[in-house]
């Protein structure tokens, strides 16, 4: 993969946002965030839904080592991964919302396809 963004925390408190972030994808399909931080996220859930897709219980801790809500994970991997049968990559989209009042940050939907 190489480059990862920083996105101006530290690496404890980044890791633990895109954790929160990538939960939250999954349990609500869809989330509201920066352009930036989605696209870190982008990298984690498509990771996460493959490991889904796998099935087996190596993938399932692997899930768990990341996302540490046990219901995401089961959610993960009962009802959003078999979705994914079909599909090689690309489970999520991105789509454009505008500049965020304040600080103009690019604000975009991330969801899953």
């Amino acid at each position: 993969m190489g480059m990862h963004r920083k996105l101006g925390r530290p690496t404890s408190h980044r890791v633990a946002m895109l954790r929160n972030l990538t939960a939250s994808l999954l349990t609500n399909g869809k989330i509201v965030t920066t352009e930036t931080r989605a696209k870190e996220l982008r990298k984690v859930a498509e990771k996460m839904i493959t490991l889904g897709k796998r099935g087996d219980l190596h993938a399932r801790r692997q899930a768990l080592a990341y996302i540490y809500e046990k219901d995401v994970v089961a959610k993960l991997f009962e009802e959003i991964a078999p979705k994914y049968a079909e599909r090689n990559g690309g489970y999520t989209r991105i789509m454009k919302l505008g500049p965020r009042r304040g600080d103009a940050a690019e604000m975009v939907i991330i969801e899953l396809v």
